[in-house]
């Protein structure tokens, strides 16, 4: 395997030796425990507060198991290495339903949108929970996931970059405001070791950051861009092929459209209306990935992004022929994760000091050795 097919063959780091490596040696949470948790609780009645208002949501429940036959589960991504839990339920049918546990609620949610009878320019916005088995799990990725799970009912000439980066600007405001909030509330928050929260949030699509670091691998990449020129980006266009032979990253073939051409970038044809909010963290100094989202695909952009991807078979499922009979919305939406946000905006080294999971014992070890104390 290549170094650039290896960056693109899962997130988080590959051994535990490499995560020893990134995490701070001198650690001192500004929060302690106690009144972290009280942070938290705060930080996620503003956010949903105000990503409701900001993008015409309202919330809604959401489903932590779905049936495998209706093809609403995410697979993450399109090499089928990520599979969600199953298992059988509903005790004394003739044939158990085929249940699995949501990996997110991507496609569930657009669905929603005509459950709910939602209007051109309204939403819903969930508080969503679930599990990806198949991670591996270091600082920033764990098997239990939260996420604001969001949708909104667009009109077909809203499907643009403008409009795309409009409401990326939106989420960003609500994020950069929840950020001065807790520090006002929390003032231990004000610290000169860190610096603060940006106001400004670059643009740039895959390609044109692939253009700058031509030799670099992916995430190497995103590195470079995020601390030599802006400390929060929305990278634009990622599943695509770029002009290196390679996407930026894998994306499932259902949701997002990463196939539409956009703009030209010093002569070469860009793809998709979709990307990836990332920050650096400077408690890890590491890159830090708050949100992937992206205007939803088309009739005519699904069938092209399953063929480009081998998965034809999914235009049999539910799902899939709810979109090609147009029966549900044309919408815009993604998935924001809450225990991300809390960790870079309550400067935290380890998802597990926001939010509880299992952790390995050789994880736990490293951390207890660097005063990083995880929720158990």
């Amino acid at each position: 395997m290549s170094t650039k097919q290896a960056d693109l063959a899962g997130p988080g780091i590959s051994t535990y030796e490499a995560v020893a490596q990134v995490l701070p040696p001198d650690y001192q949470p500004l929060l302690a425990p106690k009144v972290r948790v009280k942070a938290i609780f705060r930080l996620k009645n503003f956010i949903e507060e105000n990503l409701c208002r900001e993008l015409g949501l309202f919330m809604v429940p959401v489903p932590l198991i779905v049936s495998r036959d209706s093809g609403i589960n995410d697979y993450l991504d399109r090499d089928g290495s990520r599979t969600p839990i199953e298992f059988p339920c509903g005790l004394g049918l003739d044939r158990r339903i085929d249940a699995q546990v949501v990996q997110a609620a991507t496609k569930w949610k657009r669905m929603a949108l005509a459950q709910f009878g939602c209007e051109i320019g309204e939403g819903v916005n969930t508080d969503m929970r679930a599990v990806r088995k198949d991670y591996f799990l270091d600082h920033d990725h764990s098997a239990y996931v939260d996420q604001w799970d969001w949708e909104r009912v667009i009109t077909p000439e809203q499907r643009n970059l403008d409009y795309l980066k409009a409401s990326v600007e939106k989420i960003w405001g609500v994020i950069y405001e929840a950020g001065r909030m807790l520090k006002s509330d929390f003032p231990a928050l004000y610290s000169s070791e860190y610096p603060k929260i940006p106001k400004r949030l670059e643009f740039f699509h895959a390609e044109e950051i692939l253009q700058r670091y031509p030799d670099l691998p992916r995430k190497q990449r995103e590195t470079k861009i995020l601390t030599e020129v802006a400390p929060a980006i929305f990278i634009i266009g990622i599943g695509h092929v770029l002009a290196d032979g390679y996407p930026h990253e894998m994306r499932a073939a259902d949701y997002d459209d990463w196939i539409t051409p956009t703009i030209e970038i010093n002569g070469v044809r860009c793809h998709g209306l979709n990307g990836d909010i990332l920050v650096w963290n400077p408690v890890t100094r590491r890159r830090h990935e708050l949100t992937s989202m992206g205007i939803r695909v088309t009739p005519e952009t699904l069938v092209k992004q399953l063929e480009a991807s081998g998965q034809q078979a999914f235009l049999e499922l539910p799902y899939h022929q709810a979109i090609m009979r147009d029966e549900i919305p044309l919408s815009i939406g993604g998935g924001i994760g809450q225990s991300r946000t809390y960790m870079y905006l309550l400067r935290t080294a380890h998802l597990g000091e926001v939010s509880v999971s299992v952790w390995p014992d050789a994880l736990k070890k490293i951390c207890a050795e660097r005063n990083i104390k995880v929720f158990e």
